[in-house]
């Protein structure tokens, strides 16, 4: 309830005092006067009073007294709503729990499970992680630090010997991931941008290989490949090894160089055969070409590319049951997009997009060149969103720690600042519905991976990122 201020309360006081009441309300009574008086602009009434028919005034001073009281709490009442509690992102530094329930379309309700999110902060613009046999959890930055997670708890040390990486426009070092038989060679991978001389805007999207024995450092650390030309706004390079044993990598173009930049590559290198921007490109585990690959052979066609047409993919993962190679991407102003990647297909890019240019136009500029979201011989999304949420990675749930979500798809949202899942039809396996889960916290959620555990693992795209644990709530914190 509005409280009034101490100059409110006097100026009622005061308007009471002033009807000879001595500051309460006065108390009602049947007072004659020969004529009509008008007090407040009210004029005087006839009233039977005292069982005599006589004229006189109702003490409408007091009602005009009354009415400032009102008018008085209404604006008390009304500042209290300006003055309202700004509601705001909880802290991470403790474990929360929030209910998975939602609504369906006519308003039913659609039970969930709780969960607890249990957080572990210390961490720089974290991009992606990887979990090791012993348990342990390694985190890439994008300020080009690799960090280590032991016995649940973030080591200040960082692992030393990463190549240095040009941080800028949101490139830097990107994804992680292990060799199918780490556990025999040791093998870990990494992506990153690999600065170019004489060039504070200029560099080339770079996959290393190298050896991590559980220490505070890498070695035989050794370039395997990267781009012959070079991107200078951004762009993502994202990896996955495939059932087939092969590197999976995805280099993005999203946006048109500068007028005046004749050298870095540009979105219509989406569409050209001999780059390797806005690709998904096969790759041995040392680097070299598989000689299966669709385009091997081919003239004007780089070797490497496996899939052509892709904008900025923000997370590659192979499908538990099908194999498939899944891919999110983020489309230009809506057309986000969710793909399963094909060999030798054309993903569309820069020509068509269920979104536009950033400025509004529906083609030209940022936008794509079409203003058809088809066409022949390109391939449509599986899923696309408008407006965007910037998903970044995905996976499907294929544990047993939440039941209800088995079989769910869950991304990671930047702009979004969320985690959506996604539920599929059980028997086509198509989605049916979209739940965007943790937007109270505001953060941009960049990795999402399912751990041995059987729980979800979330970084989050922050300055003071956060490795964020979502477990039961039946589960001691």
């Amino acid at each position: 309830m509005a409280r009034l201020s101490s100059d409110k309360l006097q100026l009622l006081k005061k308007a009471f005092a002033e009807d000879g009441s001595a500051g309460e309300p006065p108390k009602r009574s049947c007072v004659t006067y020969p004529t009509a008086k008008r007090w407040y602009n009210i004029t005087a009434i006839e009233q039977t009073c005292g069982g005599r028919f006589m004229t006189h005034t109702i003490l409408v001073r007091f009602l005009a007294v009354m009415t400032l009281a009102v008018e008085i709490l209404q604006t008390s009442a009304a500042t209290g709503a300006q003055q309202a509690i700004v509601v705001e992102a909880p802290s991470l530094d403790r474990p929360l729990i929030f209910d998975s329930s939602t609504r369906g379309p006519g308003g039913t309700n659609i039970p969930g499970p709780q969960f607890r999110l249990v957080p572990l902060r210390g961490l720089a613009t974290p991009y992606a992680l990887a979990f090791l046999p012993d348990g342990s959890i390694l985190i890439t930055e994008r300020v080009g630090r690799l960090r280590i997670i032991r016995d649940g708890n973030l080591d200040p040390r960082p692992i030393a010997g990463i190549p240095e990486v040009l941080n800028t426009w949101q490139r830097g070092m990107n994804d992680i991931a292990l060799h199918p038989r780490f556990a025999e060679n040791r093998w870990l991978y990494f992506t990153y941008y690999k600065p170019v001389e004489g060039s504070p805007l200029n560099a080339r999207a770079t996959l290393a290989r190298a050896r991590f024995d559980g220490g505070y450092t890498v070695s035989d650390v050794r370039e395997i490949f990267s781009t012959d030309a070079v991107v200078g706004g951004p762009s993502a390079a994202h990896i996955v090894f495939g059932r087939d044993d092969k590197i999976y990598m995805a280099i993005g173009i999203p946006i048109p160089r500068p007028p005046k930049d004749t050298v870095a590559a540009t979105v219509s290198d989406a569409q050209d055969p001999n780059s390797y921007y806005g690709k998904v490109l096969r790759l041995n585990d040392d680097g070299s070409v598989p000689k299966d690959n669709p385009f091997y052979g081919r003239s004007g066609h780089k070797p490497e590319l496996y899939a052509l047409g892709i904008r900025n993919a923000m997370g590659l993962y192979v499908h538990p049951e099908t194999g498939e190679l899944w891919e999110t991407e983020n489309g230009p102003q809506g057309g986000d997009e969710i793909n399963i990647i094909k060999a030798g297909k054309n993903y569309g890019w820069p020509v068509i997009s269920y979104g536009r240019a950033y400025t509004g136009e529906l083609v030209g500029g940022t936008g794509p060149t079409s203003d058809q979201p088809f066409a022949p011989g390109m391939e449509p999304p599986w899923l696309f969103w408008s407006p965007s949420i910037a998903p970044a990675a995905i996976m499907f749930y294929t544990g047993n720690r939440f039941p209800d979500w088995k079989g769910n798809i869950f991304i990671g949202g930047l702009v979004g600042t969320q985690l959506q899942r996604i539920v599929l039809n059980p028997t086509n396996g198509l989605p049916i519905r979209r739940q965007p889960l943790l937007t109270e916290l505001k953060q941009r959620i960049r990795e999402v991976k399912q751990g041995p555990d059987g729980l979800l693992y979330l970084l989050t795209d922050e300055d003071a990122g956060t490795l964020l644990r979502i477990e039961p709530v039946n589960v001691a914190p």
